[in-house]
């Protein structure tokens, strides 16, 4: 057995010495009950990091660990690429013709070049086709896309399910899911809903938590026969006509048939429900790797879909038994937009949720992100470990350093020496900060 192949450690790469700017031969390895405490990786464009981040997922699937990877940029695809016996034969469908023109070769050439290159690389840090195939068989992989059928599409409708019992018992639960729920969706439609002052957000989440407390479920034409006529008659104290009169609720009833009726909408009826459980095992009780790739939805769609998929992760996590071990990984591939430090969109609310509570259930969440600053500062405190890669500006340099002296939980900290540590950060080489 190989030095790095021991169960529960994840082998990311090889130490590197900063004066000699050398690679010594002394493995990286990375103890995977460790992530149950999460992890931020950080880095501007071209620092590895994603890179960083497949490795750190192959490495989790390969000890049978299932995965949830939310891919914004269409990179994380990769995982699925998995040939043991690395010959030109696999690599041959995968070339782009106009690179091999511009290599001076021909496309059969090209794909001998990548395979004989993949294999020697491979073999420079101690591995081969044999952990390949243990990659292979140790999880599959499936690439989803919501809202296209250009891999395996996710239905949405099922997030207008009823929560399971644990989360419908547990009233902050459920109005914390209602919350979200309601405030993704009118945001599909354009509205910017607050709910306390929005009478659009009060009916929904009034619609939900109604049906949802009976443990029954709601599809988008049985919310639109809701908002015409609610199984309620007052809102608060004040009769349901006068907070919210029948000829505006139709209106918002139009705005969802609307959105029910148009052709592009289809898509994000077809597929698998949306289902955590789904998402990590097949039904044999095998580890899935479920990629889901939304590069191709507005922002308003992203949005919706994050919202939907953390709110369904958060009621599976409170349904699973306490444990000290690594259950299960999700990873999101680039988090600008979900957890800002200033606005609260209802991404923000359920991340912060998941960084406080998983950690108790086995969830280990990683988080990749070019922008330090974009960032809540309270999610920063809430992960066990940092992956520093190349940062850009001066602002992302002071916030990672206030983060490391936040996290070092009162040990002694050279403020100087990390700043040139961190500045002299070459490509593909990350300072690593673990619990």
């Amino acid at each position: 057995m190989t030095d790095f192949e021991t169960l529960g450690a994840f082998y990311l790469g090889k130490r590197y010495d900063m004066p000699s700017r050398a690679r010594r031969d002394d493995y990286v390895l990375y103890d995977a009950k460790d992530l149950t405490t999460h992890a931020v990786i950080i880095g501007m464009t071209g620092s590895g990091k994603t890179g960083l981040g497949v490795g750190l997922l192959e490495e989790a699937l390969i000890d049978k660990v299932p995965v949830i990877a939310v891919d914004p940029k269409g990179d994380l695809g990769n995982l699925a690429l998995r040939f043991p016996a690395l010959g030109a034969s696999d690599f041959r469908p995968w070339v782009d013709p106009q690179q091999a023109t511009n290599a001076g070769m021909t496309a059969d050439q090209f794909a001998a070049q990548q395979a004989d290159l993949w294999k020697n690389g491979l073999a420079g840090w101690g591995q081969d086709g044999a952990r390949i195939q243990r990659y292979h068989d140790a999880a599959d992989i499936t690439i989803y896309t919501p809202g296209s059928t250009a891999g395996q599409p996710l239905s949405l409708l099922k997030a207008f399910d009823a929560p399971p019992a644990a989360v419908r018992d547990d009233a902050e639960a459920l109005q914390e899911r209602v919350n979200a729920t309601t405030t993704s969706l009118l945001a599909l439609l354009g509205i910017d809903a607050d709910p306390i002052s929005s009478r659009e957000h009060i009916l929904v989440a009034n619609l939900l938590h109604h049906a949802w407390r009976e443990g029954r479920s709601l599809d988008l034409a049985g919310l639109i026969g809701g908002i015409q006529s609610p199984p309620f008659t007052t809102v608060g104290v004040m009769p349901l006509d006068t907070v919210f009169p029948p000829k505006d609720r139709m209106t918002l009833a139009m705005q969802l048939n609307n959105l029910l009726a148009a052709p592009g909408f289809q898509t994000w009826m077809q597929g698998e429900p949306l289902d955590t459980a789904t998402l990590l095992y097949d039904p044999n009780g095998k580890p899935r790797g479920s990629v889901i790739s939304i590069a191709h939805l507005n922002d308003a769609e992203r949005m919706f879909f994050m919202t939907l998929l953390l709110s369904d992760i958060l009621a599976w996590v409170r349904t699973q038994p306490g444990t000290g071990s690594l259950r299960a990984i999700l990873y999101i591939d680039e988090l600008f937009g979900y957890m800002p430090p200033v606005t609260n969109p209802p991404s923000k609310v359920l991340l912060l949720t998941l960084l406080k509570q998983a950690r108790a259930f086995g969830l280990g969440v990683v988080l990749a992100t070019q922008n330090p600053v974009d960032l809540d500062y309270r999610g920063l405190s809430n992960t066990g470990t940092w992956f520093i890669g190349r940062l850009q500006t001066e602002r992302d340099k002071m916030r990672v350093m206030e983060g490391l002296e936040g996290v070092s939980g009162g040990q002694p900290f050279d403020k100087g020496a990390m700043e040139q540590t961190i500045a002299g950060l070459g490509k593909r080489v990350f300072l690593l900060h673990s619990v």
